[in-house]
């Protein structure tokens, strides 16, 4: 008697899942040993270089910094001043009771208080003001000083047609007649510093009262500087 077609496949389906369980099995678990253990790289050459240029950079620029502080501190730059030791009034009148006509010159001595340190005026503006009326203005070429070294310019002051109010010059008119004439003179001016890879530059302001006698021969009687640095 012939086995059936049931009875000959049922022992061999079996083994066939037993094994291929197994296989699946055995690839998970290797999957899984692969992942559970990363493999190590090793740092490119050129990278490590990059780090190695990076750091010393930096302790350049950290060196040059305290190096500069230092040097900085032990100079202690002061600020330039600016004075008025002399001037003149030559000429005084008016057109009209509203129209100033004048000629003023002013000696302006610029001084460099520092030891070691040089400095360049740059920028140089000299202004004329009466009663907080400007009424004459004249630039200053750029200069450089030495330490300790002070500079003298002579600067010429023109009014021409200056509008002032009727008030104003009929003060003016009595402090001529009066022999005493009150002027402000301001200066605006840029300094530079180099101290070693140091560039400092700020402005100026100096603001002076003069008093002085009546023209022809106005000659200089008092007068008053302050010099103060710009924030």
């Amino acid at each position: 008697m012939l086995p059936s077609v049931d009875e000959l496949g049922t022992p061999k389906q079996p083994r066939n899942q037993q094994s291929l369980r197994s296989e699946s099995s055995n690839s998970l678990a290797s999957t899984r040993a692969i992942l559970g253990q990363p493999r190590l790289q090793r740092t490119k050459p050129i990278i490590w270089c990059a780090a190695i240029l990076c750091l010393i950079f930096s302790l350049v620029l950290i060196f040059f910094g305290i190096a500069i502080l230092i040097l900085y501190l032990a100079m202690k730059p002061r600020n330039p001043t600016f004075d008025i030791p002399n001037a003149s009034l030559n000429v005084v009148y008016f057109d009209s009771p509203q129209y100033l006509n004048g000629e003023f010159t002013l000696l302006a001595n610029f001084s460099n208080p520092n030891r070691r340190i040089g400095v360049r005026f740059e920028s140089l503006n000299i202004e004329l003001f009466y009663s907080d009326r400007l009424v004459s203005s004249q630039r200053v070429k750029p200069f450089t000083q030495r330490p300790r070294e002070n500079s003298l310019q002579s600067v010429n002051l023109i009014s021409s047609l200056v509008f002032l109010p009727q008030d104003v010059g009929v003060k003016l008119q009595r402090q001529v007649e009066n022999n005493r004439i009150n002027y402000n003179a301001r200066g605006t001016f840029k300094v530079r510093f180099n101290i070693g890879l140091i560039h400092l530059s700020y402005w100026l302001h100096t603001i002076c009262q003069i008093e002085m006698t009546s023209p022809p021969t106005g000659i200089l009687l008092a007068r008053q500087c302050i010099t103060n640095r710009s924030r």
